[in-house]
């Protein structure tokens, strides 16, 4: 950075270190990439930002109960964005993060039907131009595996980079409130295979997830990718004394 007369106090060692951090915003297609979206504000801006398709991000609402707690429904079959792009998942679990911890990233296989390339298929279902409110009947939710994640309570940050054949290789990064943060940013994601993602916990609560999927469990169609922080290290001393 540029040396000014202020920084003259201290030694030139100091001074050659240092560096100034960049205030400046982000243009909303680098910050969507990079800086990351608070989810109220992507859902707010998403018409001008090159989404990845398939993704849906669902406003949700949190009401207070006083004295008691709050109630945030998780969503009605057939109805809402859930039932306009018609799935509702055969299974449902529950997941806790550790504050501090990430996951990810984790991929499925999209389904090819037999006869087509991957590249002439996903291109008919999410191409540029397709109107993905026209083909969400082609979609083989039962041979593949759609997630729908809900935040429960804690801070997530999500990361998602589209993988499919024949799409541009696109990339979203945003930031989720739990419930017990009620306000913008409480949102539901669907997350089409194909596209790689991956969860990180935000501050110091643990996050608690629900999430919905297309298919029941299979562990074979749970892809890896980048996955290593998910690998906690033994403290030092602890492998030889145990070798």
């Amino acid at each position: 950075m540029s040396i000014g007369p202020k920084w003259s106090g201290l030694r030139a060692e100091a001074r050659e270190a240092l560096a100034e951090r960049d205030y400046s915003a982000l243009p909303p297609a680098e910050r969507l990439e990079r800086g990351g979206f608070a989810a109220g504000d992507l859902l707010a801006a998403r018409a001008g930002l090159p989404w990845i398709p398939g993704v849906e991000l669902i406003a949700r609402t949190v009401h207070p109960q006083r004295f008691r707690g709050h109630f945030g429904e998780l969503g009605r079959a057939g109805e809402g964005v859930l039932g306009e792009i018609g799935f509702w998942p055969p299974q449902w679990a529950a997941a806790t993060m550790h504050a501090g911890t990430a996951k990810g990233f984790h991929i499925h296989p999209p389904h090819i039907p037999h006869g087509e390339t991957p590249e002439a298929w996903l291109a008919r279902l999410f191409g540029p131009g397709t109107d993905l409110s026209q083909t969400t009947s082609l979609r083989p939710y039962a041979k593949e595996q759609w997630d729908v994640m809900f935040f429960i309570s804690g801070r997530a940050e999500m990361w998602l980079i589209d993988e499919r054949a024949g799409l541009d290789r696109r990339r979203m990064r945003f930031f989720i409130d739990g419930d017990n943060h009620r306000g913008p940013h409480n949102v539901a994601v669907v997350i089409p295979p194909g596209v790689a993602h991956a969860i990180r916990s935000e501050g110091s609560e643990d996050l608690v997830m629900v999430y919905g999927t297309s298919t029941t469990f299979d562990p074979t169609n749970e892809g890896r990718i980048s996955h290593n922080c998910e690998t906690s290290t033994t403290p030092a001393g602890w492998d030889p004394f145990w070798d």
